[in-house]
């Protein structure tokens, strides 16, 4: 079959390699129809997150259709239609059981990689290093997906995949990342910094859960204009943002903020001499700013992926001001099936994100795009079948 393999730094190629079998009783075999560029591939292709080994396949935004299982899988049968979600999840720990499923105890092969560099491991996720697991990822033709009957959501409709691609990560973690900013409907304002795809989905979400006033942080054009149409107010990052943020909220700053940027935040010239140095593994410029920002005992919500250690945190003030900090990778299967009833039911298209549709064979051209933000480019939408 024909995957994108990470080849190094800024380097992915597609290559030939072999298709994906079973390997345990409880997976099954997915032909792809679709799959996506995630924001937080980009810290893979950049080269900043560890155990990352030439040939790895990249991907974890991925659906298609069930063309084989193994014996022990029940609620699956080839021919359905799945999205599948980027965390591999057992469905019976005590992690899962609790609705934890990001946290899953089972699933990460390379737990004593993990617990090395984070303390415990995490949940296995798919394209996403060595550290998380080392499965192979989606943006390629076929993919093996362990715990086939706990992970994959079944898509009995006729609903092209535009609309529920991203339910396998972006759309759930946007709306995980409005819940944790615990909205009061009508009354609470929430400012995101990052208007990238992660971004557009929590501003959409911090409505639908009833914000009285969203507002979006970013210093690209195109990005705000789309967040404007969701019903945000934009400020330019390059802005006074504290300032403009106290006086669109009577000088108390937001109730909540999001933090959809992440590890290689934009905006201090400390930051990039630190890391060109390897002084420094992240560069937490946008989540500087939201905790110096939001209100006394507000909410500090994030989903923009950090992958080690950070410099110059405010936490003084963070501690005075009695913040409340929620984060962490999604707890998709949580999530998944109720926001499918969304978009069934009409109260949210996903597919407005989508700037550029292009097959797996220009994924290599597709990356840089993505990464320099050119050509308006806010997602990308890989077709593996052409």
């Amino acid at each position: 079959m024909k995957a994108l393999v990470w080849m190094g730094k800024k380097k992915v190629e597609v290559q030939t390699v072999s298709d994906p079998a079973i390997l345990l009783p409880r997976d099954c075999i997915v032909k792809i129809t679709s799959t996506a560029i995630c924001g937080s591939d980009i810290h893979l292709y950049d080269g900043v997150i560890p155990t990352l080994e030439k040939g790895d396949i990249l991907g974890h935004e991925f659906m298609g259709e069930v063309i084989e299982v193994g014996k022990q899988v029940k609620r699956i049968k080839a021919g359905d239609r799945v999205v599948v979600p980027f965390t591999i999840s057992c469905g019976r720990c005590t992690h899962c059981l609790r609705q934890q499923f990001s946290a899953c105890d089972n699933t990460n092969p390379n737990w004593h990689i993990a617990e090395t560099l984070l303390g415990f491991p995490s949940a296995g996720m798919f394209g996403y290093a060595h550290m998380t697991g080392g499965y192979a990822g989606g943006q390629a033709q076929y993919a093996r997906v362990p715990h086939a009957d706990t992970g994959l959501l079944k898509i009995e409709n006729d609903l092209p995949d535009e609309k529920v691609l991203f339910l396998s990560d972006i759309f759930p973690t946007g709306y995980m990342a409005a819940e944790n900013c615990q909205i009061v409907p009508g009354q609470s304002v929430v400012a995101v910094w990052g208007c990238g795809p992660v971004g557009q989905f929590a501003i959409r979400s911090a409505f639908l859960l009833g914000a009285a006033k969203v507002i979006a942080i970013d210093s690209v054009p195109e990005r705000r204009a789309l967040a404007g149409k969701a019903g945000a107010i934009t400020l330019d990052s390059g802005d006074d943002v504290m300032e403009e943020l106290k006086a669109l909220t009577g000088g108390r700053g937001p109730d909540a903020s999001i933090d959809a940027v992440g590890m290689e935040a934009h905006g201090s010239a400390y930051d990039e001499f630190k890391q060109a140095l390897k002084l420094e593994t992240d560069r937490p410029y946008a989540l500087r700013q939201a905790m110096r920002c939001t209100r006394k005992a507000g909410v500090v919500s994030v989903p923009g992926v950090y992958g080690g250690f950070l410099d110059k945190i405010p936490f003084g003030a963070a501690m005075n001001k009695g913040l409340t900090f929620k984060m962490g990778q999604t707890h998709m299967q949580k999530y998944m099936g109720p926001l499918l009833k969304l978009i069934e039911d009409g109260k949210i298209d996903p597919s407005v994100i989508i700037t550029h549709r292009l097959p797996l064979s220009e994924a290599p051209e597709a990356y840089p795009m993505f990464t320099k933000k050119t050509d308006g480019c806010i997602k990308v939408v890989l077709d593996p079948a052409a």
